[in-house]
């Protein structure tokens, strides 16, 4: 870790939404933007500077912020876990209301991760993150997978949550491979019923649960081009103590490439 403010790194972390609900007793009728503790701890853990990138625009939007200048000022991006991605966003309809998701945030981070990209700064996604830049690039996914894929694991448990695991097993040759060398399988904990149905172009798999097939990892393959990687499981819920997948290679390699980044930007 580093104690200079000048040397850390500053990362965004995409917001969470609570839309206005009149009906709410607290904040009544107002929206929320937020972030779960433990990614802000996740990213915070080898000293760099966690800050929620809030979406500037909705009923109350005041100013001339933009989500390029956040783009432009940070060195990588973090997109959060959450709400299910909207079928609308990749040009389906909800199978059920249930599953109807979040258009408004989808739109709010397809953006982010827009302008991001324009100022070649790397994105790391998580769960519905890995989900969404999916389908940022023109991917699809399954809306249930329970509905869809009635063979597969249970990959969402609400009675135990993020105590559900199973087994992943690396793309050989793989960037993700490489960094647990030795190991051709994990376990990771599993929070999602939503799931890559279609790849994006320019995207390869880099773990599937192998059980079942299910996309657990992927990353944009053309390195010349700003770094995207996304994992479906949760790292920051990672316990020291767990046989869970070690979550600090994973961040170490995002990092490294926000590293990597600063510098190109500092250099004349």
């Amino acid at each position: 870790m580093t104690n200079s403010y000048a040397e850390r790194l500053k990362i965004g972390i995409s917001a969470c939404f609570m839309h206005a609900d009149p009906a709410r007793q607290l904040f009544t009728g107002k929206t929320l933007q937020y972030v779960e503790q433990s990614i802000a701890h996740w990213v915070m853990s080898t000293g760099a500077l966690a800050v929620m990138i809030p979406s500037p625009t909705g009923a109350t939007q005041r100013g001339d912020v933009t989500l390029d200048h956040y783009a432009q000022w940070l060195d990588g991006l973090v997109l959060h876990g959450g709400a299910d991605v909207s079928p609308l966003s990749y040009g389906e309809k909800p199978l059920q209301e249930k599953w109807a998701g979040d258009k408004i945030r989808d739109e709010y981070e397809i953006d982010l991760v827009a302008a991001f990209e324009r100022h070649a700064k790397p994105v790391f996604g998580i769960c519905r993150g890995l989900q969404l830049m999916n389908v940022a690039f023109g991917g699809t996914l399954y809306q249930d997978i329970e509905t869809q894929m009635p063979k597969a694991l249970r990959h969402r448990d609400p009675q135990v949550y993020d105590n559900n695991f199973h087994g992943v097993e690396f793309a050989p040759g793989s960037r993700l491979a490489s960094l647990y060398p030795g190991d051709t399988r994990a376990k990771v904990n599993s929070i999602h019923h939503q799931a890559i149905k279609d790849l994006a172009p320019g995207f390869e798999v880099e773990a599937l649960s192998h059980e079942d097939g299910i996309v657990e990892a992927i990353r944009r393959t053309d390195q010349a081009r700003p770094y995207l990687a996304a994992v479906q499981w949760h790292p920051e819920f990672h316990r020291p103590d767990s046989d869970t997948i070690d979550d600090a290679a994973l961040l170490e390699d995002f990092l490294a490439a926000a590293r990597a980044a600063r510098t190109r930007t500092q250099t004349p």
